[in-house]
């Protein structure tokens, strides 16, 4: 069994990657670096990690494409590190399935608490005992089996849209903050104003859009987001 945390870092700046392979290795942890998208895809196909931090804008895969490959089979935490700084890429990578993102120059004690929160989840959800269905109204979450349906149709969510859910579920028809659900879905501290929860937040009612136009979630404005 594995003893330390193996974080693969997928960055073609070498000296980026230095520093992102000693932030985590003086975190006690082993750094695994890539240097291009097609590289990093290879090392996950053929090692065992619990983490990726991924720069978009790579050599042969892109940053894009490898999340859009490894989330047709794998669900381990992918932190996106990017100088894209426009919502519409974070919104972006967010959708395809990324868990986080943070934007270059970034500030080392960042990079790491961002790491940590996203490795507590896995850890929790790996201990977490099963819990029984959750419904409200047609909807049905079935935390044991990580998936939800809604009028009886699939619904396809990521894991970070599914821990969101599921928090509002616990309980409906009270408001929360982002700050409130950040800190109950990753148990670590909220990280600045930036948009994660709301973008996560869109893309689940996007996918309800789908199936019904009955609403789920509605925003309370100065307050955050709540399940009615």
């Amino acid at each position: 069994m594995k003893d330390r945390s193996h974080i693969l870092i997928i960055e073609d700046d070498q000296e980026i990657s230095r520093l992102l392979c000693m932030i985590i290795e003086k975190a006690g942890m082993v750094a695994v670096p890539a240097y291009s998208g097609t590289e990093g895809l290879l090392q996950l196909q053929q090692n065992s990690y619990d983490l990726v931090l991924l720069d978009l804008m790579l050599p042969g895969l892109s940053g894009e494409e490898f999340i859009m490959q490894v989330r047709e089979e794998n669900t381990l935490p992918i932190i996106v590190i990017s100088a894209k700084v426009g919502i519409e890429d974070k919104v972006e990578v967010l959708k395809m399935g990324a868990d986080d993102y943070i934007t270059k120059p970034f500030n080392k004690q960042e990079v790491m608490a961002r790491v940590e929160v996203q490795l507590r989840k896995s850890s929790d959800q790996l201990t977490r005992p099963l819990k029984t269905e959750r419904v409200w109204r047609e909807l049905r979450i079935h935390p044991d089996k990580l998936s939800v349906t809604l009028e009886n149709q699939e619904l396809q969510l990521t894991n970070a849209e599914f821990d969101i859910l599921l928090f509002l579920v616990s309980t409906p028809e009270r408001a929360f903050s982002k700050r409130q659900i950040y800190e109950g879905i990753w148990t670590g501290p909220y990280l600045g104003d930036d948009n994660t929860i709301s973008v996560h937040v869109s893309n689940i009612r996007k996918k309800m859009a789908g199936i019904t136009s009955v609403e789920y979630i509605k925003t309370i404005w100065g307050v955050g987001f709540m399940l009615i």
